[in-house]
């Protein structure tokens, strides 16, 4: 039986995860509460290499489901050799992706059958699920906005469409879920919102 938590960081590029991500390990450093912090695709030497083929704009022909197993291969040896073993030393672990991206990017944007993403996504994971999956929530004129003159990874080069359809998907999953989701608005002030990130991690670990 796991004894740590797991709590995941999800939303479309340019939603202020990484900041809030940052914000969270400060205050779990400040409690003295041990951590692990991971990003998906990569994580692992196989994972990081499966990153670069996936991020490769001159893989611009890769075909959808062959990006879809990608993912889940990188998500299988992280989770294995990584993220169980922390969740049983009693880590909070920290994902900055996993797979409600999945969901979102391949089912949602790319239109591949859900019902097979979420098996895949169960063997991908052995079944483990998140204990709190915060999304940082920005519309796609603010994505734009962020984004700027960044030199853009093969997916954030995807159509506006494409990054539609990735927002609204992991919209209504939170709706579906609301016990494990918490939608949070990414125009607020990054202060802001990692107070409230942090309300729910003590409710979690039960800090005072």
């Amino acid at each position: 039986m796991k004894k740590g938590i797991l709590i995941t960081f999800e939303g479309i590029d340019g939603s202020g995860k990484t900041t809030q991500i940052n914000a969270l390990i400060q205050r779990l450093q400040e409690a003295g509460m041990s951590y692990r912090l991971f990003r998906e695709p990569g994580g692992t030497e196989i994972g990081e290499k499966i990153r670069d083929i996936l991020l490769d704009k001159k893989n611009e022909n890769m075909l959808n489901v062959t990006e879809l197993l990608l993912y889940s291969a990188s998500r299988y040896q992280l989770t294995v050799s990584e993220i169980i073993p922390a969740l049983e030393a009693g880590n909070v672990v920290i994902c900055d992706r996993f797979y409600d991206s999945t969901t979102a990017y391949q089912g949602y944007g790319r239109g591949i059958d859900l019902e097979f993403i979420y098996r895949l996504n169960d063997i991908a994971t052995n079944s483990v699920t998140p204990d709190k999956t915060f999304i940082l929530d920005i519309d796609l004129e603010e994505r734009r906005k962020r984004l700027g003159k960044k030199n853009l990874d093969r997916l954030e080069r995807e159509t506006l469409e494409f990054h539609r359809k990735v927002r609204m998907g992991f919209l209504e999953m939170a709706e579906q879920n609301p016990e494990r989701f918490v939608v949070l608005d990414g125009n607020q002030a990054p202060d802001e919102l990692s107070k409230k990130i942090w309300n729910v991690i003590k409710i979690l670990k039960e800090i005072s």
